[in-house]
């Protein structure tokens, strides 16, 4: 056959432009110092949904008919999407890569291992194996890639909660930033899983998908691959809040009047002015109270009912209030910042919480307009 024969239509155009463009964000990913592991870990991914589309970038170009001993080439490994995207959630919420990560690569691994052990067979074997094993074992993958990117999905949203109640608990100015985007890269993740059920569902139930009907399939995975890529590469600098989940006490604790204790350390944190520090952090606050992150944490959950970053945006807003009452003209985001507060919106939304109304209106009912 001659080499006129390959040809590169449209289908071909698209899949090979993403996976141009997402070679390119992995090379980016893989070298800022900043977030090294996060960053490397997305590049990783991104590579895996690379070898995803090659096969049928190359194979809607006529590759397997020019070149059949291309068959079984391991490029398509779908079964390491899941845990790597569930390491990079692990990452930016913890600041570690899973433990024994390598475990959960083993399904990808096998999958490789299962592909490289008959791409070098003689063609002939290859077309035997094909016809004799693939019905059982194609749809044994199918089975175990919808399994992995369910049971990934939900790890990865527990994370994204654990990492949401940890940032209230451990941070006095959540980084809501990181949390946002983290939320976003797993709805990816859930949005692939309903196009693979989607598909492998129509495919075993309606109406078998020959090679062109499963371009949408691809045409979905090369968008979240390139989505993931731009947004992942614009979050590669990204100031990250790794905060454990703090262990639940093994030991019960006698009885104790938390409340007290908990307005005890407040009155405390105000006349030191603790809460200017916007880095401020439970760890931080319970050394300089000589306590324990359980102690402290547990006074402001059980004697105020109020996690750490309400406790500390409170007497934010309060000592910004008292500025206003004060008379004091300053701009609001200067008292802001002076108070401790490392943005304009959270700021409004934890004055507007505090008391009920803007900073702006508290301004004019409390305090003097600025000319």
């Amino acid at each position: 056959m001659a080499l006129g024969a390959l040809t590169f239509g449209w289908r071909t155009a698209l899949l090979l432009s993403a996976s141009i463009q997402m070679l390119i964000l992995a090379g980016a990913l893989w070298h800022p110092l900043t977030n090294r592991a996060a960053n490397r870990t997305l590049a990783c991914l991104l590579i895996v949904l690379i070898g995803v589309l090659t096969p049928f970038t190359i194979g809607f170009a006529g590759f397997y008919d020019r070149f059949p001993w291309l068959s079984f080439a391991p490029f398509a490994v779908p079964l390491a999407i899941g845990p790597l995207l569930y390491g990079y959630a692990h990452v930016i919420a913890f600041g570690a890569r899973p433990t024994r990560r390598w475990l959960h690569l083993s399904p990808a691994l096998a999958q490789f291992a299962y592909q490289a052990a008959l791409f070098p067979l003689p063609l002939h074997l290859k077309n035997l194996w094909d016809e004799a094993a693939s019905p059982v074992i194609e749809p044994i993958f199918t089975l175990a890639l919808i399994a992995s990117l369910t049971g990934y999905g939900v790890a990865s949203l527990r994370i994204l909660r654990l990492y949401h109640r940890a940032l209230a608990q451990q941070r006095s100015d959540d980084d809501r930033l990181s949390a946002r985007w983290l939320g976003r890269a797993v709805i990816a993740l859930l949005l692939l899983l309903m196009v693979s059920l989607l598909y492998a569902g129509w495919n075993a139930f309606i109406a078998p998908l020959d090679y062109f009907r499963d371009m949408g399939r691809y045409l979905v995975i090369a968008a979240i691959g390139c989505y993931l890529g731009i947004e992942g590469w614009r979050h590669a600098d990204l100031h990250l809040a790794p905060v454990p989940v703090p262990p639940e006490p093994d030991v019960p604790t006698p009885p104790r009047d938390w409340r007290a204790q908990a307005e005890a350390w407040a009155l405390r944190v105000r006349d030191e002015q603790w809460y200017r520090d916007p880095e401020l952090s439970l760890p931080t606050l319970a050394r300089l109270l000589a306590t324990n992150t359980g102690h402290l944490s547990r006074a402001l959950n059980e004697g105020l009912g109020v996690n750490f970053s309400t406790f500390i945006a409170c007497i934010r807003c309060e000592d910004v209030a008292a500025a206003l009452r004060s008379g004091s003209e300053a701009d609001l985001l200067g008292l802001a910042l002076d108070a401790g507060f490392g943005s304009k919106a959270t700021f409004n939304r934890a004055f507007r919480a505090r008391f009920d109304q803007s900073p702006s209106a508290y301004r004019r009912t409390h305090g003097s307009e600025p000319e």
